[in-house]
């Protein structure tokens, strides 16, 4: 454990790590003990990798930040909360002073669709923020972790089992500033010596939190549709069209898995490929109608979220990640459909 950190709040709880079940007092034994700043903690990953944490390294030792205090109380009433805008460096570097910070998660930015819409401001977010965790931390000797995203490739990258490392070059703002992004942390790492870690995240499906305005959204949106009305009837994307997924406690189960592996084995430290799953809507619809019979879907495809889909590849090898941190998905396409019906139907009938 590092010296000089406060012990977690005892909280005598069971979490799902692989497909066993490990109780939190033995994890910790092999684990370090963090204080961890979140930025966009109110997102969709944001909302439940900060409760995630906190259940891990304690309430008291996880900073939760956004933006604007939005309503969730789980969030922001669990633990610490502040808001913060992350272009701000004086106040960013005042909240790692405040809170003695050892560790930044930074997953503030806008997402592909609303960065298409707002290209300068997701330019000024994405890469100013991300510019202030990564200098600050030279002066402050934290960790940071920073995810990209599938995005962080384009047109002309191999799109079936898409290598670690090839050419990646997107061709939209989002993509341009997680490519940016992955590079900066590299650097910093290299030049500077911080620990910078990071995946690239696949679409997430969750039934606890909402996307917001991404290209793999519609992916979240049939579930809750096929529990309210049985149908989907204006599915996004076109059939046929492929793109990497995962759902929600797998991306979680990745981070913590990244940020507590041996730095001795990692070679890319940065920008790991990670995937549970490749699909099409038309899978959903066929792993939905075999909880739901009578499900069915429809198609309205918006031009502009299609261009952005038809650029990504089809299916991720994530072999390094595998290898280096021995990353391993426990969901796939069927179990998730499961999961997800039965727990929206009690989320959206409470």
């Amino acid at each position: 454990m590092m010296s000089g950190k406060s012990e977690p709040k005892a909280h005598n709880i069971i979490l799902p790590f692989g497909n066993a079940h490990i109780f939190r007092g033995d994890w910790f034994r092999g684990m370090n003990m963090r204080k961890i700043l979140m930025t966009g903690c109110l997102g969709q990953i944001g909302t439940e990798l900060t409760l995630n944490f906190r259940r891990i390294y304690g309430d008291d030792n996880v900073v939760a930040t956004d933006l604007v205090k939005k309503d969730v109380p789980s969030v922001t009433e669990s633990g610490p909360f502040e808001l913060l805008d992350v272009t701000d460096a004086k106040a960013m570097a005042a909240l790692v002073d405040k809170y003695k910070i050892d560790t930044v998660v930074h997953l503030a930015g806008l997402l592909s669709a609303v960065g298409e819409a707002k290209p300068e401001l997701a330019y000024k977010i994405n890469l100013g923020g991300l510019h202030n965790v990564l200098q600050i931390a030279t002066e402050k000797r934290y960790s940071v972790f920073f995810p990209s995203s599938i995005a962080a490739f384009g047109p002309t990258t191999p799109h079936q089992d898409t290598p670690q490392d090839t050419i990646q070059r997107p061709d939209t703002i989002y993509g341009i500033t997680k490519v940016t992004g992955e590079l900066l942390c590299d650097y910093y790492h290299k030049r500077f010596g911080i620990d910078t870690r990071g995946v690239r995240f696949p679409g997430l499906i969750s039934y606890k939190a909402l996307p917001g305005g991404g290209t793999t959204d519609y992916a979240v949106e049939i579930y809750y549709e096929a529990v309210r009305r049985h149908a989907y009837d204006n599915c996004f994307i076109a059939e046929g069209t492929l793109m990497d997924m995962m759902y929600m406690p797998d991306a979680l189960k990745a981070v913590t898995q990244l940020l507590e592996a041996n730095p001795d084995r990692l070679v890319h430290r940065n920008a790991f490929n990670i995937t549970a799953m490749s699909f099409a809507p038309e899978d959903v619809a066929a792993s939905i109608k075999k909880f739901m019979p009578d499900f069915t879907i429809g198609y309205q495809v918006d031009p502009i979220r299609q261009a952005i889909a038809d650029s990504w590849p089809d299916k991720l090898d994530d072999s390094c990640a595998r290898n280096e941190w021995d990353w391993k998905p426990d969901y796939d396409l069927d179990t998730m459909s499961e999961d997800m019906l039965v727990n929206l139907k009690k989320k959206l009938q409470a």
